[in-house]
């Protein structure tokens, strides 16, 4: 292929109900992350003077999980209600000890060391000591709000007294001149009214309803009244919230019993503090020193009562901590006990747990320790079950957010093949295949490494922001990530989209110069020129790794890396369907299921690579076989592939090999003829099988009718026949239902056979994100840094304008092509790994197993 440049330089495969897999030997079974581990079903006999003790101890190891053995009995008619009832008592108890602390301002402590749950001897004095901490701080709380409330009322009546001072009855006979709508309040001395007594109201209220209250009694009383509002010059402490608040005093002189009688209503709808005035002056002085004195005192007997409310908060925040684990390891353990059944004798509790096998050791022995002091130990044995047993997958903190990823798709059966140690290589892979940037990849995998350094640190652990959680959890998952961008971006020679030389280029210009004969004139007519391999010198050989930096500079490196890219994304879709596939034998083998990897996965491994593997090895037999000197005269992959499926050829498009029609018609037909043994070939062995089990099943009842046995051989073959009627074989034969098969196994083939198209088209996602990607780097770098380069040549001048054109490039490279083209090729890659990849083989119908373990109790603590 030529360069030309610019011359100036510059579908899921389920099971059938009717067919469940059968349980493996424990042979078979691999306790690691490939497959989840075995799981058994066992029986714990407990001594009732040492339940409580062996459950506390199996909370410790978090190893097995409880099976409800009571679930027809009411949760209020279990043998440990009262004692669940008892630890919810106390829950609240410490729900109010807590907000108590907090309301204070204060902050409880963590937990030192391993709280065990207490012995429910311990349950009683916790209670005590619990509710009198708690009758404490409610009598106290009670004192100092009474004590703060009788403060602010002294504080508001010595406010009222000094706004008021000088104002005493000469405040009347001030404003008798002064005209209240032409009518004088108080008559001239020796007038009819000359023997009325001037009387006062004052208080305090709300500066927001100062102005409502002074516009209600101005009408209510007609303006009989003189009333002064002034706000106080310092805040007060609000008695409630604590909080420094202003108040607007007042002071109301009238006089007549009825306008004193209407004050005293609206002051008290108003919520008003109304306190006495005295008319003497020497009497207001002596009452506001008094008040003062008072104050002095009660802000004493209140600093006391803070001091001592300080003291009790002191031993909150010392024994709430450790009763709040104490108590909730407690509680779990009678509701686990509420789980268990009581034998005959009223001797010992029967529990059923699920536990991994490799456990039941570590199990046994510590219940065997913990009900050494009852004088009687604790027996735990298997049991068989016909239920399918939850799934056991243990992680770390590397291989977690991986198995996360699996199980947000859903939850595998029980030992099936586990997709999550593939998913640690592919998903990071197919991410970076469409995020391909060396210097992006670099930025989130130093992001990455600073979350997987600090990782034990308290303050990065307990953080609470619900994004930084996120990615936090996701660290390792993070680092794989920007690790392989950088990979890719090294495969693609793009750091912020410009190429870098870092080994000599396979083209030279230079001899394409001198055996051409480019003249000035030949310049300046062609401001594009071509490179051509076939001229000797000009291609020198391939690149040692990854794209030629040279390309960079050519007008069509854009059509070169689009016919690259998406032959690229077709092998690797067709390459990570195949291994899908091919995982699915491993659950058959695991599973015993013969029939299947002869009558379902060997099909979809011929028609899978006779098409679309074909195709595969058309475009690497394409690149090996042209080279530079007859690329003009190369077929088109495309072409052959589409006259493949119409059997026909054409003319212009010459094969690539001899006898390729031959070849591809036979392809053909063979993944068509793997269709009907797809669709049909289950159902019409588990037709038989079943027919074969009946008819066994037929003859041996015959043989039952017709024999004469005596009643120790009848009681013995009833016997027989009761355990053949319990195998879990018979009862699957027995629920056979050939149409639902059918039906299921239809769905099944059409379902592979058009997601193979539609798959291998899905894989394109890789060729179109990785451009759309490229080229909006490139845009970013074109429209910020490159103008931002070109504003000026003086060397100050760039400088100093290149330091907010960086900064705004910066922000934009991690918002857009960081966070939203990071998130989007996440997605991406989230779906090509749960439809395209996992639904070949994972099933994901199964649930965890969730051990009672105190581990999630501890972590709630705050």
């Amino acid at each position: 292929m030529s360069i030309e440049f610019l011359a100036a330089g510059g579908t899921a495969c389920h099971l059938p109900p009717t067919e469940p897999p059968r349980p493996c030997s424990p042979l078979r079974t691999m306790g690691s992350m490939f497959r989840s581990e075995e799981v058994a079903l066992v029986q714990l006999f407990l001594p009732t003077a040492a339940a409580y003790t062996c459950v506390s101890q199996l909370g410790e190891l978090g190893l097995v999980e409880f099976r409800d053995l009571n679930a027809s009995v009411s949760a209020f008619q279990r043998r440990f209600v009262v004692d669940v009832r008892r630890c919810e008592e106390l829950e609240k108890t410490f729900t109010f000890l807590q907000a108590e602390v907090r309301r204070a301002g204060l902050a409880l402590p963590l937990p030192e060391g391993v709280l065990l749950a207490p012995p429910p001897r311990d349950l009683l004095r916790i209670q005590e000591e619990s509710d009198r901490l708690a009758q404490e701080l409610r009598d106290v709380r009670g004192n100092q709000q009474a004590l703060r409330a009788q403060l602010h009322q002294l504080q508001l009546h010595s406010a009222v007294l000094s706004q008021g001072h000088g104002h005493g009855p000469q405040l009347a006979a001030t404003h008798t001149d002064m005209p209240l709508e032409r009518t004088p309040l108080l008559q001239a001395p020796g007038g009819p009214h000359q023997d009325l007594r001037v009387n006062f109201v004052a208080g305090a209220v709300e500066p927001h309803k100062a102005a409502a209250l002074e516009r209600l009694l101005w009408r209510a009383c007609r303006g009989f009244l003189i009333a002064s509002f002034r706000e106080t010059e310092q805040q007060l402490e609000d008695p409630v919230t604590g909080e420094p608040a202003t108040w607007t005093t007042f002071l109301i002189s009238y006089w007549g019993e009825q306008i004193g009688q209407k004050i005293r209503k609206i002051t008290d709808c108003f919520h008003c503090h109304v306190f006495p005035f005295a008319e003497q002056e020497e009497a207001r002085l002596g009452a506001l020193q008094q008040l003062q004195q008072q104050s002095h005192e009660l802000q004493e007997v209140l600093g006391e009562t803070e001091r001592f409310l300080s003291q009790v908060l002191g031993r909150v925040q010392k024994l709430l901590p450790p009763w709040q684990v104490q108590i909730r390891k407690m509680k779990a353990v009678y509701l686990a006990l509420n789980q268990c059944s009581v034998s005959t004798t009223h001797k010992c509790l029967i529990a059923e747990a699920w536990c991994a096998t490799r456990d039941l050791p570590t199990v046994q022995q510590a219940l065997q320790d913990s009900s050494s002091e009852a004088g009687v130990s604790a027996v735990v044995h298997r049991i068989p079950c016909r239920d399918m047993p939850p799934t056991l997958v243990r992680t770390n903190r590397f291989t977690a957010s991986f198995q996360g990823i699996v199980d947000a798709y859903g939850v595998g059966r029980y030992q099936e093949v586990n997709p999550a140690p593939y998913t640690i290589i592919t998903f990071p892979f197919l991410f970076a295949v469409m995020f391909g940037d060396v210097g992006h990849g670099l930025l989130m995998f130093l992001f990455a490494l600073a979350m997987v350094l600090a990782e034990n640190r308290p303050a990065v652990k307990t953080a609470q922001n619900e994004i930084w959680r996120t990615f936090f959890g996701g660290r390792y998952l993070l680092l794989l990530m920007g690790l392989f961008s950088v990979y890719t971006g090294f495969i693609y020679n793009e750091c912020f989209s410009r190429a870098t030389a870092i080994f000599p280029s396979g083209w030279s210009v230079a001899a394409m110069a001198n055996q051409s004969g480019w003249s000035d004139t030949f310049l300046a007519e062609h401001p594009l020129l071509t490179l051509d391999p076939n001229v000797t010198g000009v291609f020198l050989g391939p690149y040692p790794f990854g794209i030629d930096p040279v390309w960079s500079l050519a007008v069509n490196h854009l059509s070169f890396l689009n016919s690259f890219k998406m032959k690229m994304s077709v092998i690797l879709g067709v390459t990570h369907m195949t291994f899908g596939v091919v995982l699915g034998v491993f659950n058959h083998m695991h599973f015993g299921q013969w029939h299947r990897l002869l009558l379902e996965t060997v099909p979809e491994l011929v028609f899978l690579l006779a098409l679309f593997g074909y195709l595969v090895f058309l475009i690497v037999y394409k690149w090996l076989r042209f080279t530079a000197a007859d690329a003009a005269s190369a077929p088109s992959v495309l072409l052959h592939f589409i006259n493949m499926f119409l059997f026909s050829r054409s003319a212009t498009n010459r094969p690539l090999f001899p006898g390729q029609e031959v070849v591809q018609s036979v392809l053909v037909v063979l993944a068509l003829a793997m269709v009907p043994i797809l669709l049909l070939g289950t159902p019409l062995f588990l037709r038989q099988q079943h027919r074969r089990h009946a008819r066994r099943r037929q003859l041996v009842e015959d043989e039952d009718k017709t024999g004469l046995l005596d009643a120790s051989v009848s009681v013995s073959s009833q016997g027989l026949d009761e355990e053949k009627a319990e195998c879990p074989g018979d009862r699957e034969e027995a629920e056979f239902v050939a149409s639902e098969v059918f039906m299921h196994q239809a769905i099944h083939t059409i379902e592979f056979c058009l997601g193979c198209i539609s798959n291998t088209a899905s894989y394109l996602r890789l060729w179109a994100l990785s451009l759309a990607h490229a080229q909006l780097s490139e845009v970013l770098w074109a429209m910020v840094m490159r103008v931002g380069l070109g504003l000026s040549d003086e060397m100050g001048v760039v400088a100093v304008v290149l330091v907010p054109i960086f900064a705004a490039f910066a922000v934009m490279t991690v918002a857009i092509l960081l966070v939203m083209e990071g998130l989007s090729a996440f997605l991406h890659a989230l779906r090509l790994h749960w439809v395209e990849f996992q639904n070949k083989f994972y099933a994901g119908t199964g649930y965890k197993l969730s051990p009672f373990t105190f581990a999630v109790e501890d972590a709630e603590h705050p």
